[in-house]
């Protein structure tokens, strides 16, 4: 099921973006602005590295520089880690695990930005994605099921153990059970 739902399904559409001649004081009201947490910066109108909050903090805040005179090239992370449009959610959760990131923009077939897939896009869909894998998992199992084994109400070994309430029972526990 995971492998069914691709980052073009689930990426936030519309990417803030600011060449790298602008400031960091440019990034940071254009942040508070859109209220997103990270800028793709350009070079030539093309995606070139990535600004984040945390590179506005880390980089011109925590170390005295002037926002206002100090340029998105200067701060921003490079090289861009992407992903395709097309990639699958596990695709996309193990790139940003293996790349330390928690966010990446979205590409299409012909390199273009298209979008951006954080990590709180996939937290998003995931209560979705756990649903219907929990649904598809119980239609496996049908209640006519009959197995071997050691019953979880009274704890006896039984032949003809049935699923009850989540549970493989006996048949003299589930006639008690269902009085």
């Amino acid at each position: 099921m995971k492998d069914d739902i691709k980052v073009g399904d689930v990426m936030t559409v519309g990417v803030i973006t600011l060449p790298q001649e602008k400031s960091a004081d440019d990034a940071a009201k254009l942040l508070r602005k859109t209220k997103v947490g990270c800028i793709i910066v350009t070079k030539k109108g093309k995606a070139d590295g990535i600004v984040t909050e945390r590179d506005l903090i880390y980089k011109v805040v925590a170390e005295g520089r002037n926002p206002s005179k100090t340029t998105l090239h200067e701060i921003m992370s490079t090289p861009l880690r992407v992903i395709d449009a097309g990639a699958d959610l596990n695709t996309v959760a193990k790139a940003m695990k293996s790349n330390k990131v928690k966010r990446l923009p979205v590409i299409d077939r012909k390199q273009r930005l298209v979008g951006i897939v954080s990590e709180g896009d996939l937290v998003r869909v995931y209560p979705g994605v756990t649903d219907v894998l929990v649904e598809q998992a119980k239609l496996r199992f049908s209640k006519n099921e009959i197995f071997t084994g050691v019953c979880d109400s009274c704890g006896l070994f039984s032949e003809n153990l049935k699923r009850f309430e989540g549970r493989l029972v006996c048949d003299v526990c589930r006639e008690e059970e269902e009085i």
